[in-house]
């Protein structure tokens, strides 16, 4: 069984690399304002640990690792949701992959089919699991190279 300590570990240097790449490129770290939605986001920032509410009526919210709105909007407005996913061996990728399938369908029913939700992978997934995801709509970003992440409009 992986070490939560280690895994939780990982997913914090993940977020710090990618909030160190954002900056770099002129974005800058701005919470989402109080009461207001995903697309009241400000162009050109993101947040970390994000809270997302897919179902109002019972009040439910996913936690997202991060969200960026880009400097150039997109046509809907939202920002890109990012997934951070580590992994120390190819079994524990086929235990998890049906988590983020749950939360793109989440996100699907709340905010439209081309909700902008992506992977950015470090460790062992393999071509199973990626070929899963993908079948499901979900694209991911490797975090080496990390430059892969302009592909994403950022």
């Amino acid at each position: 069984m992986p070490n939560p300590i280690v895994r939780n570990a990982q997913e914090q240097r993940q977020l710090k690399c990618t909030g160190d790449w954002l900056d770099a490129r002129g974005y800058r770290k701005q919470g989402l304002p109080a009461g207001g939605s995903l697309v009241d986001t400000d162009a050109g920032t993101y947040t970390f640990r994000l809270n997302v509410t897919v179902a109002k009526m019972l009040k439910v919210n996913i936690p997202v690792d991060v969200a960026v709105q880009p400097k150039k909007r997109r046509k809907n407005r939202l920002p890109i949701l990012i997934e951070a996913k580590s992994a120390g061996d190819f079994t524990n990728t086929n235990k998890r992959h049906q988590e983020e399938v749950t939360k793109n369908n989440q996100l699907q029913a709340a905010y439209g089919s081309d909700v902008p939700f992506v992977l950015f992978l470090c460790g062992y997934f393999g071509s199973d699991y990626r070929g899963y995801e993908a079948a499901e709509g979900i694209d991911w970003v490797w975090e080496h190279p990390m430059d892969d992440l302009a592909k994403l409009d950022l």
